[in-house]
């Protein structure tokens, strides 16, 4: 009986050893959009056709590397195969490393998923058993802030710095783009990128300046300016050399990080800010100039509102001037001519009023005030223009006071009491025919047969109508599409609510003529079906760029001519791509 217990238990160890064993193991759970991650697939087995997951969300940067290892302990054999590979994250947020698979014996074994929770880009050192860890302390990507602590409204610049030394770059990808949220933004071009000489961390290093931006703070508070990271294509120099002599330069791939930066940005001082205030911050000028004072009959002249200088220009409104009754004001035309260098904006704004006048005599334009924070003195500054007296030499004369101010545009001069009393009639005749019989009477007596293959119609095609999900689908994109442009009309002077309409508007024009849902509603996504459907390209990126300014707009000031021009920008799209879409 105990030789048969010690069979028995020897056999459900040998089973136990038998079963297959095919598990995934990660070097860490959460990491850096700069970091590296290890990943093993391991068996007990010699397992055949191996499948490895897509790695959807992550890249490839080496592998798959196998090992196989065999022992015999004690009489017991032990065997491990494993498949390596090393992963780099292409986005933040939760990622999820699918299952991978295995034949043997003719059954699949597979892994269980695993979550890798991604973060934001670091600056940690990277991973020992990394193969790129060589070009570790010889290459960095900082972010130079000219100040972290503007005043709203300040300019502040971010340049981005490449440092290098002692290995060759061949190429960059731009892995992670950080956003400027409640950032006025503008990119200063770079044509040539040129390597410069430079101390960094108490060392001589080459570096190229990658980028230069030019940031306007919306809001005060701390806000946080997400890193910008970079796949950097390597030539890494070993201490091998060929048959003649030269050093063997091997090919690898680093990813680079310039860290979040925090902007602690001032409100601006409540002390003695005018009510008048609309935003300027810099050093201005300002002006208000008509073309000509003396006017004939019919002439007209224009009134222009002008300011020069440096600060925040394309971010405030201009006064608008207050005329006499018996001048007629039209709306300002408003143009910029404003340069954006890495100090800041600098330039000239106006608005242009064309006035012309009602009648003869002479007029005051009362003097206008223009105020702006002076980040020099940190005090507000408010400059006023001079009274304009504009005098019209001929024309129709005002009756009365009351002519001038425009009070009698509506007076009725003349009212002919019992006008609506007719002096003359008309009388007709009366013809009395019965009902019955009649023309009237047949007609409402057939009218119900009549209506009856209507009413089948109209139920059938309502059933149709009922049944088409698509064409219903379409018809309500089609509606919500209207709705949203008149909404953002009748919000024109509104400008958060008049962007989300707009926004809104021509989301739903694409869901209705492209018959996408809104998960759908990619960059890529929109430009690829709406250039399929033969869409003209100019139109396709006017479309997108409107899109992503309306986000953008919400939280930067904006005048209404602004506005009024995207409102009549988002209808030429809407309809060109309305005519152009197959």
């Amino acid at each position: 009986m105990k030789r048969f217990i010690a069979v028995l238990i020897l056999m459900v160890c040998n089973l136990l050893n038998a079963q297959v064993q095919f598990e995934a193991r990660v070097t860490k759970t959460t990491l850096g959009l700069n970091e590296r991650l290890r990943i093993d697939f391991m068996m007990n087995i010699d397992g055949d056709n191996f499948v490895p997951p897509s790695f959807e969300g992550f890249r490839i940067i080496a592998g798959p590397s196998q090992q196989v290892s065999q022992s015999w302990v004690n009489g017991r054999s032990s065997f491990e195969k494993i498949y390596s590979y090393f992963l780099l994250p292409n986005q933040k947020g939760a990622l999820v490393i699918k299952q991978a698979a295995i034949e043997y014996n003719g059954q699949i074994y597979k892994t269980s998923p695993i979550k890798i929770n991604v973060t934001a880009a670091t600056e940690q050192p990277r991973d020992p058993a990394d193969p790129q860890i060589s070009a570790e302390g010889n290459l960095y990507l900082v972010a130079d802030v000219s100040k972290t602590n503007p005043y709203i409204n300040e300019p502040i610049t971010v340049v981005y710095k490449l440092y290098f030394n002692n290995i060759g770059i061949t190429n960059s990808n731009e892995v992670n783009k950080p956003k400027y949220n409640d950032f006025w933004s503008q990119n200063i071009e770079i044509k040539r990128f040129v390597a410069e000489e430079g101390m960094f961390k108490g060392e001589q290093f080459r570096f190229i300046v990658l980028k230069k931006i030019v940031l306007y703070p919306q809001k005060s508070g701390k806000l946080v300016i997400e890193p910008l990271a970079l796949d950097i294509d390597v030539q890494l120099p070993s201490n091998r050399r060929d048959m003649f002599g030269r050093m063997i330069v091997t090919d690898g791939t680093k990813r680079v990080s310039a860290g979040s930066k925090t902007i602690n940005v001032k409100p601006l001082p409540e002390a003695g800010k005018p009510e008048d205030f609309s935003g300027a911050v810099g050093n201005f000028d300002f002006k208000v100039t008509p073309t000509k004072t003396d006017l004939k009959n019919g002439e007209s002249l224009d009134l222009v509102v002008s300011v020069t200088g440096k600060g925040n220009l394309k971010l405030f409104s201009l006064p608008k001037p207050v005329a006499p009754n018996a001048l007629e004001m039209y709306d300002a035309v408003h143009t910029e001519q404003v340069n954006t260098p890495l100090s800041g904006m600098a330039g000239k704004i106006s608005d242009s009023y064309t006035i012309v006048p009602q009648y003869k005599g002479n007029y005051p334009i009362k003097p206008l005030k223009f105020t702006y924070f002076d980040l020099g003195s940190q005090t507000y500054k408010t400059l006023s223009s001079q009274e304009i007296m504009i005098n019209v030499l001929d024309g129709p004369s005002p009756t009365d006071a009351t002519v001038a101010s425009g009070a009698n545009k509506n007076k009725i001069d003349k009212v002919e009491q019992f006008k609506f009393i007719k002096s003359k009639s008309n009388l007709l005749t009366m013809n009395n025919k019965d009902f019955f019989g009649s023309n009237l009477f047949y007609g409402l007596f057939f009218f119900p047969f009549l209506m009856l293959p209507l009413i089948v119609l109209f139920k059938k095609k309502k059933e149709a109508i009922d049944g088409d999900i698509t064409g219903n689908r379409i018809r309500m994109n089609n509606r919500l599409a209207k709705k949203y442009l008149s909404e953002a009309k009748k919000q024109i002077n509104n400008k958060e609510l008049f962007y989300i309409a707009l926004e809104k508007a021509m989301h739903n024009f694409l869901k209705a003529k492209l018959h996408i849902e809104t998960s759908e509603m990619s960059k890529d996504n929109i430009q690829e079906l709406l250039l399929s459907r033969n869409a003209n390209p100019e139109a396709v990126n006017d479309f997108i760029a409107l899109t992503e300014n309306c986000e953008i707009a919400r939280y930067a000031p904006s005048s209404s001519v602004t506005i009024q021009k995207d409102f009549d920008k988002a209808v030429v799209i809407i309809s060109d791509l309305e005519k152009q879409i197959a």
